[in-house]
């Protein structure tokens, strides 16, 4: 068949048409903007000429007053009226209630827990999945991780339990109304985008180190999925079936719980969902400031360089991270798989019954038995192997390959080749250039407002002083997308068309999606050393899954009546993929873009760590300084980056949707 064939024809019939109008809104979107600029351009180089760098005359520093502000909680926090009274009897909550969730646990012992766990399972979704959560939470024994395990998971429930309680009353609110939802939109915006590190400062200063602040440091990081989902859930509900309600004469507490929360039940439980994997992602960070479990257990072994130690309290967190993912998920789909005899046995009240039965029953046998805690002969330690194929790993493939060299050598022609010369690129740009380049970005994927907010964020991390280390951040930004997307597509696309290539890949993308980011970070510092290179490495690893299944999802969805049109008129398997598959799944592919920067920002701060420098390190020098100034001016510095990559990445579908 000829290159120019008939599929291709078809499939691409509307672009002309589609170019020139996409042409003729470039031009007047651009031609005012091009007026403005320059106008606006050389009154700026008239005032603040000379430099590339933010003009110091607008900068403000916020170094005096934060530093005001800490040592004002320091001096007060042992005697004022506001710790003593308010904050101290949330601890005291916070304490009690993770202790209690933990002794009663404790008292169930491992068979009961295991048993509860499978059980829950079978409840919501059936046998398989009871099978799986019960050797989920066996393995966390054999690796000789029960007791952490038991201490993280009372840590979660308590976290997830408030993170569902505030999100849910904020998601209400929103959903309920729109001056609300308007409100909470930045507000939710700044507590997902703001890196954890930057706010367990302000969170250790109040409540010091130890349970507390890393319940409520987790809180504030997984509170926002559930109200984001609620929200919408609530705003999204049906509208006949909302005004069929009201013609019967339902007051609004009426229509709000017989027919908005009940249409709306799909996107709660998505929210829970959501919050629970959110939380289970801070139990490493969360163990930095004193919180016990498996993220200390990870946090101890990597300060010794201990991968297989890591690596065995790891994996209970990505265990324990696959259970509560795959029972949540099936509650939200209504999961049912066993026959109808015992579909109505599990069902209702009446399968709750059931299981708190088995658990009491199980428990009790256990207690009489005196086998309450993991028997002692019943581990398998994996430290060691582990230490020594990462051993091997180190000696063979660091460096001294033949032909390709090794992992070192790529390390190093990485930075030199492509680092270097992008951060040095845009350093070197005068400053109102990137604002212009910026704004033109935006404004062509967005509107006047999009372009408006993302200029202003940038403007920001100049107005906080912060310039020169946000352009290196965000040249490691740009080069982990760029290697993302090259991997994440092209594995996307290999999964949308291959079944089996598919299958393959999902437990890969679930332990990479699930693995607190401290446990591959020393295998990843083992083979790169330390710099920036690892740092994006990190960065890659931690985005790659969404972008893969974004991507997948995306292709999987294009409409079946085009390919089948396609291949009926001899369309090869390439070009059915670059004329009918790629631009019907531009929507989802922009989605993949977007969620692709997000996610490697949020790793910033532990790029920090292993030598990224920039941002992410003034984040980490000021949590273990107790300097406020630093660690939260570069937090807010983080927080304007990521808002201004959102508005310049985002699809315009998107955002004229949400009025932005």
């Amino acid at each position: 068949m000829t290159s120019a064939s008939p599929a291709t024809a078809t499939a691409a019939t509307p672009f002309p048409a589609g170019l020139l109008t996409n042409r003729t809104v470039v031009l007047g979107k651009l031609l005012p903007f091009a007026v403005f600029a320059a106008v606006l351009v050389p009154l700026a180089l008239t005032r603040w000429s000379g430099s590339t760098a933010w003009p110091d005359a607008l900068t403000v520093d916020l170094s005096g007053p934060l530093g005001r502000t800490s040592d004002w909680i320091i001096d007060n926090r042992d005697h004022h009226p506001l710790f003593l009274y308010f904050f101290g009897h949330i601890s005291n909550a916070v304490v009690l209630s993770v202790r209690g969730v933990y002794l009663l646990l404790l008292a169930i012992g491992w068979a009961g827990v295991t048993a509860g766990a499978g059980l829950i399972a079978w409840r919501v979704a059936g046998v398989r999945l009871a099978v799986t959560a019960a050797v989920a939470f066996a393995v966390c024994g054999g690796l000789g991780m029960w007791v952490p395990t038991m201490q993280t998971l009372a840590l979660m429930v308590v976290a997830v339990t408030a993170s569902v309680v505030l999100g849910a009353l904020l998601g209400l609110a929103a959903g309920l109304s729109d001056r609300l939802y308007r409100m909470t939109r930045p507000l939710l915006d700044t507590m997902q985008v703001l890196p954890a590190f930057a706010y367990l400062l302000p969170v250790v200063l109040i409540f010091g180190i130890g349970v507390p602040a890393a319940v409520l440091a987790t809180v504030v990081y997984a509170a926002p999925p559930m109200a984001r989902l609620t929200a919408l859930g609530l705003r999204e509900a049906d509208g006949g079936v909302m005004e069929a309600v009201s013609s019967l004469g339902a007051t609004a507490k009426q229509r709000l719980l017989t027919a908005r929360l009940p249409l709306a039940r799909p996107r709660l439980l998505l929210g829970l969902n959501q919050t629970i994997m959110m939380a289970l992602s801070m139990a490493v960070i969360a163990s930095v400031i004193g919180a016990a479990g498996l993220g200390d257990r990870v946090y101890q072994a990597l300060a010794s360089v201990d991968v297989g130690a890591a690596l065995a309290a790891g994996l209970p967190i990505v265990l324990l991270a696959v259970v509560l993912d795959r029972t949540t998920a099936a509650a939200g789909a209504g999961t049912r798989t066993e026959s109808r005899g015992v579909d109505i046995i599990r069902g209702g009240r009446r399968g709750w019954a059931v299981v708190a039965l088995g658990v009491f029953l199980v428990a009790v046998a256990g207690r009489l038995a005196g086998r309450l805690e993991w028997p002692a002969g019943g581990t398998v330690p994996i430290a060691e192997p582990v230490n020594r194929v990462v051993d091997w790993m180190t000696d063979h493939l660091y460096s001294g390959v033949p032909v390709v060299g090794g992992t070192a050598d790529w390390a190093g022609h990485f930075t030199t080749w492509i680092l270097d010369p992008l951060r040095g690129g845009l350093q070197a740009l005068p400053w109102w250039v990137l604002l212009l380049v910026v704004a033109a970005l935006a404004l062509l994927i967005g509107t006047w407002r999009t372009a408006l907010t993302a200029v202003l964020a940038l403007a920001a991390i100049g107005v906080l002083g912060v310039w020169k280390p946000s352009l290196d951040t965000l040249s490691q930004v740009l080069a982990a997308v760029a290697v993302t997307l090259v991997i994440g597509f092209a594995a996307g696309i290999a999964a949308a068309r291959s079944a089996r290539v598919e299958a393959l890949l999902r437990p890969v993308l679930d332990v990479f999606q699930t693995l607190p980011q401290f446990v591959y970070l020393i295998p990843v510092v083992a083979l790169f050393g330390v710099g920036r290179a690892p740092a994006v490495a990190a960065a890659v690893v931690y985005a790659l899954p969404a972008v893969v299944r974004i991507t997948t999802q995306g292709l999987r969805q294009v409409d079946p009546a085009a390919l089948e049109s396609a291949r009926s008129l001899g369309a090869t398997g390439v070009q059915q993929l670059r004329q009918v598959q790629l631009p019907l799944a531009g929507p989802a592919l922009r989605l993949a873009l977007n969620q692709g920067v997000v996610l490697v920002l949020a790793v910033v701060i532990i790029g920090g760590l292993v030598g990224g420098g920039a941002l992410g390190y003034d984040v980490v020098y000021g949590l273990a300084q107790g300097d406020l100034a630093t660690g939260l001016v570069a937090g807010a510095a983080i927080v304007c980056l990521g808002l201004m990559l959102d508005r310049v990445t985002q699809p315009a579908e998107r955002v004229r949707r949400k009025g932005a």
